[in-house]
C-alpha cells in the first residue's frame, strides 16, 4: 500500500499518519469467535487412475536405505539371545576373547531412545567414525526391550542385522553381563593396513 492510496490525512516530513483517519469506512467486527453453525463443505474425491496410484503411493511404506543399510529388519532375535558373528578369517582365539570380554573397548554408543532411523544413523556414524580412527574394539548397548513380554526386541534386531552390512565390522558378540549382557555388543572392527 502505497502512500498515494491512503486517505487525505495530515502528512509530516516523519510520515505520521492519523490511525482514525485511515480507518474511515471500516466496519469493525463485533464478535470475536468463530460461526461453527454452518456445516462444512464436503470435498468430492477424484477416483481417476493417477489420483489412485498417487494415494497408493504415498501410503505404501518406502524402504530407506541409509549408508548401504536398509530400514527393513531381516531376522528378528528375542530379547534373551545371545548374539554372536564372525566375518571369514576371524580366529576363534580372538572370537572367544571378544566374547568373553578380554578385548578392551575404546568407544561405546547407546541407542537407548532412539527411534529406529536416528538409530541406524547414528549407528552408522558411530562405527565409520571409530574405524577412521582406527580403533579395535567398541561396544554398542541396543537395549533389551523388556517392557512387553514375548515381544521380539526389535533395536536389538535391527542392530543385529546393521552391524552385519558393515564393511569395518568383522565381529561382534553380545557383551559380559557386567557390561550389559544381552542388551549390549562388543563389536570388533577392522585393523588399519
Amino acid at each position: 500500500m502505497s502512500d498515494n492510496d491512503l486517505p487525505d490525512t495530515e502528512h509530516t516530513d516523519n510520515t505520521e499518519i492519523d490511525f482514525a483517519a485511515a480507518m474511515t469506512g471500516v466496519t469493525r467486527i463485533r464478535n470475536d469467535r468463530a460461526d461453527l453453525r454452518g456445516q462444512p463443505k464436503k470435498l468430492k474425491l477424484a477416483n481417476d487412475e493417477t489420483t489412485r496410484y498417487k494415494r497408493q503411493m504415498a501410503v505404501q511404506d518406502e524402504e530407506s536405505i541409509v549408508d548401504g543399510l536398509n530400514s527393513e529388519v531381516i531376522n528378528l532375535v528375542e530379547t534373551e539371545d545371545e548374539l554372536i558373528y564372525a566375518t571369514p578369517g576371524v580366529q576363534l582365539k580372538l572370537m572367544k576373547r571378544l566374547k568373553q570380554g578380554h578385548i578392551p573397548w575404546d568407544a561405546g554408543l547407546d541407542l537407548h531412545g532412539y527411534i529406529i532411523d536416528d538409530a541406524r544413523t547414528e549407528l552408522s556414524s558411530f562405527i565409520r567414525e571409530c574405524s577412521n580412527q582406527q580403533l579395535r574394539c567398541v561396544m554398542v548397548i541396543h537395549g533389551k526391550s523388556n517392557n512387553v513380554e514375548s515381544q521380539h526386541a526389535l533395536m536389538k534386531s535391527y542392530v543385529n542385522d546393521w552391524l552385519r552390512q558393515m564393511d569395518p565390522v568383522i565381529a561382534f558378540s553380545s557383551a559380559q553381563p557386567k557390561d550389559g549382557g544381552t542388551g549390549a555388543l562388543y563389536v570388533l572392527l577392522k585393523r588399519a593396513r
